[in-house]
């Protein structure tokens, strides 16, 4: 999606930027980590297919995909400054598909990522979907518009936020259950994932309710300097 291409969103817990050619050798590395692979249900890609994967995630309509880095407070944010590859983290995603009883509606399917085993357990997960949601929330109009002019509709609305985790990703589990998602069903699925849907829906006072009960604070958009190619 082109919603996010210049805009970077700071946190006290993260800092995520867009996803550009710049972060693709790192996260080339990160994925070529059979427990990553394993959690993320991805296979490996080639150097030059991640390549043209990024560069499908910023044109595509349906998803939206931020870099996740380590929190900064720097008064700009531009490419190669905070987000180099010994800050980045992981990333975060939203993948828009059309619900099948309403024809203007659509939903969400998130995926969180933290990559080096070292940033996990920091609260770095929570940070980046909370900040995510908080993202998604304020600019909900603006994403909508652009998937539903690229599918050719009038109208469309989110219906539903989900995500699938495997059976054996206790801690993700519990992560999205912490935040108000729930199981779809007691037991995983043929693939051995479990569904998880948002309880409710998504609102500015939910969000801005969970950045504070786990003390997420300064959310801030700024113009985010992309590299030139």
């Amino acid at each position: 999606m082109l919603v996010n291409k210049y805009i970077a969103v700071s946190t006290s817990s993260v800092l995520l930027v867009p996803y550009e050619a710049s972060h693709v050798p790192a996260y080339h590395e990160w994925l070529k980590d059979e427990e990553i692979q394993e959690t993320t249900a991805s296979e490996p890609l080639s150097l030059e297919e991640e390549y043209a994967m990024q560069a499908s995630w910023r044109s595509d309509h349906d998803k939206l995909t931020f870099i996740a880095c380590i929190p900064s407070s720097a008064a700009s944010i531009k490419a190669g400054g905070c987000d180099t590859p010994d800050r980045m983290i992981g990333d975060v995603n939203l993948f828009l598909s059309p619900a099948d009883e309403d024809e203007e509606g659509c939903i969400g399917e998130l995926e969180l990522m933290i990559a080096p085993k070292d940033a996990r357990r920091q609260g770095y997960g929570r940070g980046t979907i909370l900040t995510f949601l908080q993202f998604i929330q304020l600019h909900l109009d603006e994403i909508m518009n652009e998937y539903k002019t690229k599918l050719g509709i009038e109208k469309m609305k989110l219906l539903q936020l989900k995500v699938k985790i495997g059976s054996k990703n206790e801690k993700s589990i519990k992560l999205f259950e912490g935040i108000g998602f729930i199981k779809v069903e007691a037991s995983p699925n043929y693939f051995g994932e479990f569904e998880l849907t948002l309880e409710g829906f998504l609102s500015e006072e939910r969000t801005r309710n969970l950045m504070e009960r786990y003390n997420i604070q300064d959310y801030k958009e700024m113009e985010y300097q992309a590299s030139i190619v």
